[in-house]
């Protein structure tokens, strides 16, 4: 059986009473992905929640013609798949592992009956829909109004964790992307990625040692998104 423990690092149910994750923890079923293995494909029917123990997976569209938008891509303690769980309508987006990962699933009719009696859950849960479709907005809005450097400092921003805090001088991204993952989040081509890197790394705006991006001056990137 696996741990609530387990449960408990995933962000949807942290700080809840241990007690109250014994039983949800029984119904979940742990699944092993291989490194490019396609986890749920676009229409689909949502039939459970998917809470990532370890690994990373992206979050993608795929146009007829094979090209691909990522758009995000999540860790350890993240889920996806709720949307489909709570309207009923097939999957929006496929989910594809970037690495060999370890998934925890929850079917809908467990997850459902679990939240209706946890309000706290529940808006947690409306709260995380919300900055997804605030961040599917402003992928849209970047790729209308934005050139291609400022939509990498907005993407490498963003997986650095900046929260807009001058404070902070520097900040490093934990993961290890590669330009065509890079490329494939801002609809672009890996050579576009390479040279806008290069062009960062010449400013003194960024670092990049072992496949780690540190971004030296957050503040100067930020400054490329203005509209």
């Amino acid at each position: 059986m696996i741990d609530r423990t387990a449960l408990a690092r995933v962000s949807l149910f942290e700080n809840l009473p241990p007690g109250e994750l014994v039983g949800l923890a029984e119904n979940l079923r742990r699944r092993h992905y291989t490194k490019d293995q396609i986890i749920i494909a676009q229409g689909d029917p949502g039939t459970s929640l998917f809470l990532i123990e370890s690994g990373r997976v992206k979050i993608c569209l795929n146009s007829p013609d094979g090209k691909e938008l990522v758009l995000t891509v999540l860790g350890p303690g993240d889920f996806f798949g709720e949307l489909a769980l709570l309207d009923g309508e097939p999957r929006s987006a496929d989910a594809v592992a970037l690495e060999p990962s370890q998934l925890l699933l929850l079917r809908r009719e467990d997850f459902i009956a679990f939240i209706e009696t946890r309000p706290q859950v529940m808006l947690r849960l409306l709260t995380t829909v919300s900055r997804w479709l605030r961040h599917t907005a402003q992928v849209a809005r970047d790729e209308a109004f934005l050139d291609v450097p400022a939509r990498l400092a907005r993407v490498l921003l963003d997986l650095a964790g900046d929260k807009d805090e001058p404070p902070r001088r520097e900040l490093t991204i934990r993961s290890r992307m590669t330009q065509g993952e890079l490329a494939a989040m801002i609809g672009v081509t890996r050579e576009s990625v390479n040279k806008c890197l290069a062009y960062f790394e010449r400013q003194g705006l960024i670092s990049r040692e072992g496949g780690i991006i540190t971004i030296l001056r957050p503040d100067h990137l930020r400054r490329r998104l203005k509209y």
